[in-house]
């Protein structure tokens, strides 16, 4: 009788313990919440270099606080300013220090443009005595400390203003602005979205000097998109857009002398059709560095403009057969000889040049990638770096001496490591995941790497995660065409060998991009871990022209995007449906964006390999985008029509045997709603049977409510129902 009870007891522990760890994952956990993973609020490091900042809730529902901390013991030590203080304002959105920290340019009210451009309402917090002043009654962008702190330059309609927080008196130093015409200081639509920039003036260390770069649109051509909201009559959205081989932006450089309430224009006659990607004043408070790049963006000029005389001095060339990225590395030492980042080697490399412009050395070599460029310790000459050394899915954080000596890695663990360094160089924030581990913030010392202490991480998530049956991820490479590439997989928990599934196949692919990586799950691996268990294997390949693996791999779909991309995705695609265990007759794939115009094309030219596919907001055809992006791969449509038309899903739907599903939002202000608009039109006169779904007044990432739910809902549903 005790033995009997004894095994019924354990029976029933087993099968609790295997219920506890099978729970399913559902699409109104995912995009409710129920995964989300703490995270580090932003960080800036104080000036003493032991102390940081944060934004903060108060105690008081709705308000907020800029609070410093230890780095030592993570104490806290005051609240410099706190939004119940301030009667103008409910609540602080976002701060920024004068450079001597002794004024806080407070945010609130803010509005969202674009991608990355606000406009709100910004105040000057006094530290010294908690006095506040309010910079303008509209709306602005942009507004920056003078590096003494004495200043405030900022865009409003277009046009450059200057406060001077002595005076308390506001000088307009440009008068043109003017929408959809002039734009003088912030970016215009292309170079925000595709030179990740929107702050277009820089200060001179002197703080007597502006730089800012002049937009002149005119010549755009306009894009309107209807705003239907609830209104009887939908408005317009109507901005300025060139689409591949349309005109830019005409811009042009120039200097503002505060002292002599003067601005001179800089000489760029010798360039023709030119962008000014980026612009940023040396460690001299006369010298100017401005980064010129060619319409075709393979050749860039780093020049360096003396603002007093106006002459100007090419520093540097780079040139390449395919592109030039940019970045935001040059970096100025105090002799004004500078640090830069190139893949001139064949990968992204740090270099050191004299202010001359002559090289002293390349300072890492190998055949990898550095991936993310930290800053240079003055005190020991030394940099902090981020590279793909130890596997191109992983990222480590390494320092090295300016003379390319005494290289060491300060991260240790398999997986994804990034830092945010103290203001001294002496500590860093250490932020690292794996496909295994949520993410963890640490406090480490730069010397060493050594831990000093954590700071969060994500234990009560994986706690909640041991009740459901969490799909890993099996990390592998295959071989396609000559290359090996990187991919993960994710199977059913009981999976069987002798048995076949259906396959659903994610990707991107766009230039550059990573899939496949080695770091904790997003969202969509969670909607992934959801059709794995109900039966699907779910698989992501990088194929030829993502990045991380050198400049040759990346930039071979040059002037042919979406060729040898989609070669690869059928290609891996056949491989596995040779394995014994696939289905090779219920492949599917999907992507967003860059990843929908491929899901298209694969489907439509890969009819006998693919089942199903699912395109969100794709582009169809490369003439429908935006210059700077896809001239920079492609060149324009009037010198590479063939390029254009070889590869634009609207040319293929011919081919269209499985089922198809076509989502897009409306108020895609990225990728227009008239890439699909264009792609139903031809499938309809093909007479070809798919289904598709438009989300009004949604933009490129479709979310807001119950949107994400929605569309995921639609998808699982029709990848079931045709998979």
């Amino acid at each position: 009788m005790k033995i009997t009870h004894f095994f019924l007891f354990f029976f029933f522990l087993v099968t609790s313990l295997a219920h506890a760890q099978n729970q399913q994952i559902t699409l109104e956990e995912i995009w409710g919440g129920a995964f989300r993973t703490e995270r580090l609020q932003s960080v800036h490091s104080m000036n003493n270099g032991t102390e940081y900042s944060v934004l903060e809730p108060e105690a008081t529902a709705g308000n907020t606080a800029v609070a410093v901390y230890t780095y030592a013991t993570g104490a806290k030590e005051r609240t410099i300013v706190a939004s119940s203080a301030i009667p103008q304002i409910n609540r602080i959105q976002d701060y920024t220090f004068s450079d001597d920290e002794q004024k806080i340019l407070v945010a609130t009210e803010l509005e969202q443009l674009y991608r990355r451009s606000t406009r709100g309402v910004y105040y000057v917090y006094n530290v010294a005595d908690a006095s506040v002043y309010k910079i303008s009654d509209q709306k602005i962008q942009e507004p920056t400390f003078s590096p003494d702190g004495t200043k405030i330059a900022y865009v409003l309609d277009n046009n450059l203003y200057v406060l001077d927080l002595k005076t308390q008196k506001t000088q307009q130093l440009t008068t043109d602005g003017e929408k959809n015409k002039i734009i003088n200081g912030v970016t215009d639509w292309v170079y925000e979205e595709e030179f990740a920039f929107v702050r277009a003036f820089d200060w001179n260390a002197t703080s007597d000097k502006i730089a800012f770069i002049r937009f002149d649109e005119t010549a755009v051509p306009e894009f309107s998109m209807d705003v239907y909201g609830r209104m009887l009559y939908p408005q317009q959205a109507v901005f300025k857009y060139p689409k591949a081989g349309e005109e830019n932006a005409t811009v042009s450089l120039h200097v503002i002398d505060l002292k002599k309430s003067s601005t001179q224009k800089i000489d760029l006659s010798a360039y023709n059709d030119f962008y000014i990607p980026r612009i940023l004043w040396s460690t001299d408070p006369d010298i100017l560095s401005a980064q010129i790049m060619n319409r075709h963006q393979n050749h860039l000029d780093l020049l360096f403009i003396n603002a007093s005389s106006l002459q100007s001095k090419t520093v540097l060339a780079e040139k390449d057969k395919a592109y030039i990225d940019i970045t935001d590395n040059l970096t100025f030492l105090k002799d004004n000889s500078f640090i830069w980042t190139s893949e001139k080697d064949g990968y992204n490399h740090i270099y050191h040049y004299k202010a001359n412009g002559e090289l002293l050395n390349q300072v890492t070599k190998g055949n990898w990638e550095v991936t993310a460029y930290y800053g240079y310790d003055a005190a020991h000459k030394k940099i902090f770096y981020q590279s793909v050394e130890n596997g191109s899915i992983n990222r480590d954080i390494y320092s090295i001496g300016l003379n390319g000596k005494k290289k060491k890695r300060l991260s240790s663990k398999e997986g994804t490591h990034d830092a945010d360094f103290s203001a001294d160089y002496s500590q860093y924030i250490h932020y690292f995941s794996n496909a295994e581990t949520p993410y963890e913030f640490s406090l480490n010392k730069a010397a060493t790497g050594e831990r000093i202490r954590l700071l969060k991480d994500n234990t009560a998530l994986v706690n909640r995660l041991e009740a459901y049956d969490v799909r890993p991820k099996e990390f592998s490479t295959i071989a396609v065409n000559n290359e090996s590439l990187n991919m993960w997989m994710m199977k059913p928990k009981d999976f069987d060998s002798k048995k076949q599934y259906p396959v659903l196949m994610y990707q991107y692919s766009g230039p550059g991009s990573q899939s496949v990586s080695n770091e904790w799950h997003s969202s969509n691996d969670y909607w992934y871990m959801s059709l794995v268990q109900q039966g699907y294997i779910v698989v992501c390949v990088d194929g030829r022209g993502t990045g991380l693996k050198g400049a040759a791999f990346k930039k071979v779909t040059q002037n042919d995007l979406g060729n040898l991309e989609v070669q690869d995705q059928i290609a891996a695609a056949k491989q596995l449906g040779a394995l014994p265990y696939v289905d090779a007759t219920r492949i599917g794939i999907w992507g967003w964006s860059y990843g929908g115009f491929m899901a298209s094309n694969c489907l439509f030219k890969g009819g006998d390999t693919f089942a199903m596919g699912i395109a969100v907001a794709p582009v169809t055809n490369w003439r429908f985008y935006d210059t700077i992006y896809t001239e920079r791969y492609m060149t324009t449509p009037q010198e590479n029509p063939k390029g254009y038309d070889d590869n634009s899903p609207i040319n293929y739907v011919d081919g269209l045997q499985g089922k198809y599903l076509l989502v897009h939002g409306s108020a895609d202000d990225n990728v227009h709603v008239q890439n699909t608009m264009q792609l139903i039109e031809a499938l309809v006169q093909k007479n070809k049977d798919f289904e598709w779904a438009i989300y009004p007044d949604k933009n490129h990432g479709i979310y807001g409510g119950y949107t994400r739910l929605h569309l995921y809902t639609k998808m699982t549903n029709f990848i079931k129902a045709n998979l």
